[in-house]
């Protein structure tokens, strides 16, 4: 006689029942005493200093005695898509906090909303025109020559670009969960790359214009379909009871949901010249008629990637070294994933201390 696979008793059905509308009114009960602003992101204390169409320059207000401030300012460049809040979620996961604990002069850009009026912007505009002011109003406001440079995912890319191109400029340089080489993969290969690979960006932007920040998020979530829109909505059941287990997931929808549309122009450069064309690595890539040669990067180089990136494999990240000009490279792997490197106790823990006794000894 057969036995069914799976075996459950009408009493086991219905305390399993009981249980789980229990959790439900509990976490509609937890939720009806939060307001939006509980969930507020990028909360760090700061200051905007310089302001440039949609672009906003920020000083994050440093805590330690101006005498103990590292006398050289970072710089921060997060990617076009998504907002840079994700480097600064809440007091206790904040990559941004940490830095300025450790005594580091942050600044960053917030890219802003680009509207239709952004349409025709650049790469070229992006770079070698609002990076490239933003790192001239610090230089100016410090009275230094060179500032140190921390490039995020794709802001990670353009922070190559941009070093690659103005190497007076950048004293040191880190780059975390950024890919290098698109068409490299790991175990599993890059989601991103096998899924830019395969768009017509040119047909996209001309239909569109802007690219629509929710169907950019739209295709990250297809890239783990049942884990991003299933899985973690059936899990928060079991959190939702907990006021602060409740406002780390909120505070991480608040985030994934607040997408910039990306400026179309540059959306199509970036798709074909690095997803499909790989010419970065390739010594192919131009901005305003100038060859993007990592070999100019010969200042000391941090790079930072996670180890179980399903979006940015290892390899993607690691490809730097054979490229770049430093003799002064440095490695630091977490084991993590892409969105982890942010959200991932331990990560955080670990992450700013790394970064900046990285830049103190330099």
């Amino acid at each position: 006689m057969q036995t069914m696979p799976i075996q459950i008793t009408p009493e086991r059905a219905a305390r399993e029942a009981a249980e789980l509308n229990e959790k439900m009114i509990g976490g509609i009960r937890t939720l009806s005493e939060l307001k939006h602003e509980d969930v507020a992101v990028g909360t760090a204390p700061k200051e905007a200093v310089y302001h440039e169409d949609k672009l906003t320059l920020y000083r994050h207000t440093p805590v330690v005695p101006e005498s103990e401030l590292h006398p050289v300012p970072m710089l921060i460049v997060y990617a076009l898509v998504n907002r840079p809040a994700v480097a600064d979620l809440q007091e206790d996961r904040s990559m941004i906090r940490s830095l300025v604990k450790q005594g580091m002069d942050v600044y960053l850009i917030d890219w802003g909303y680009p509207s239709r009026a952004d349409r025709w912007l650049t790469l070229d505009d992006y770079i070698n025109g609002y990076i490239d002011n933003c790192v001239d109003v610090i230089r100016e406001k410090h009275g230094l020559d060179k500032i140190n440079l921390l490039g995020i995912c794709q802001g990670g890319t353009m922070s190559l670009c941009y070093t690659s191109l103005h190497p007076e400029k950048v004293k040191n340089l880190t780059v975390m969960v950024a890919p290098v080489d698109f068409h490299a993969s790991g175990k599993v290969p890059g989601l991103i790359s096998l899924w830019g690979g395969n768009l017509d960006p040119e047909l996209m932007v001309a239909a569109l214009g802007n690219i629509p920040g929710d169907l950019m998020n739209f295709g990250f979530l297809m890239l783990q379909p049942f884990q991003l829109m299933i899985q973690k909505y059936a899990d928060i059941i079991d959190v939702a009871e907990d006021k602060a287990k409740l406002l780390n997931f909120l505070r991480m929808e608040e985030w994934i949901f607040d997408s910039p549309d990306l400026a179309g122009e540059a959306y199509k450069e970036f798709v074909k010249n690095f997803f499909q064309e790989n010419k970065l690595i390739k010594g192919e890539m131009e901005l305003d008629g100038q060859r993007v040669d990592l070999k100019n990067i010969t200042m000391p180089v941090l790079n930072v990637f996670a180890e179980k990136d399903h979006l940015v494999p290892p390899p993607s990240s690691q490809a730097l070294q054979q490229y770049v000009g430093a003799k002064d490279y440095t490695e630091a792997p977490f084991p993590v994933g892409h969105i982890g490197m942010y959200v991932s106790g331990k990560a955080q823990r670990d992450l700013g201390p790394t970064i900046a006794s990285w830049y103190k000894a330099r």
